[in-house]
Formats: structure tokens, C-alpha cells, sequence
């Protein structure tokens, strides 16, 4: 199911994110291996957190000019072809909101962890 979505919400944006949201994995993961400072950690995970959900505000925009384009060139389009258009739009912005907050989480873990 998860590769249906990835590829229904565009290869082109959607599998960077997912390697932007196993990279913010990795580096969370190595946050709480570090024994010493974490600063730089924390700091390249939130770069990175934050270029994941503009990437994918860009996918939706850029699906939507495209939809747009099509409905000016067809015409009258229906509701439900539409539903589904809109639906395909948000998918971008949704999993860089996802791999955006998993970030934040693991920021706010590592800030708690490191001030102990």
C-alpha cells in the first residue's frame, strides 16, 4: 500500500521523500547513539526536516498547475475526477508534513535527552 501512494503522489517528489524521511531516521537514531555533543545533529535534522515539507508543498503545487491545465484544456470536468485530482495533490505535502513532524519529535527528544 505504501508504494501505491508513493507512486500515486508522484515518483518525482514523493521517493525523496522518502529517503529524506529514512535519513531523518538515521540521524535521530545516531543522535541518541552519540555520546558527545548533538548540536550539529539536531541542527541538520531540522534543515532537513524543514526542506522535506517545502518539497513537498512544491509537488503540490506543481500537480496542481497541472491539473489546473488539464481542466482548462477539457472543460467541464466532474466532481469526482476532481476529488480524485485534489486527492493526489495532497499527498506530497501530507508525507513532508509527515517526515517533517518525525523530525520535530526526534529534535525535541535529543534537545530533552542532551540537557540531562
Amino acid at each position: 500500500m505504501l508504494f501505491d501512494r508513493l507512486n500515486e503522489g508522484g515518483p518525482f517528489f514523493m521517493y525523496p521523500l522518502l529517503l529524506i524521511l529514512i535519513l531523518i531516521i538515521i540521524l535521530i537514531v545516531k543522535g541518541f547513539l552519540q555520546k558527545g555533543s548533538v548540536d550539529k545533529t539536531i541542527s541538520l535534522i531540522s534543515s532537513i526536516a524543514l526542506f522535506a515539507i517545502v518539497w513537498g508543498f512544491l509537488g503540490q503545487i506543481i500537480g496542481l498547475i497541472g491539473a489546473f491545465d488539464a481542466i482548462e484544456s477539457y472543460g467541464d470536468v466532474s466532481p469526482e475526477i476532481m476529488a480524485g485530482g485534489l486527492k493526489i495533490a495532497f499527498l506530497p505535502p501530507v508525507f513532508g508534513m509527515f517526515s517533517f513532524l518525525i523530525g520535530r519529535l526526534g529534535i525535541i527528544i535529543l534537545t530533552w535527552i542532551k540537557k540531562d
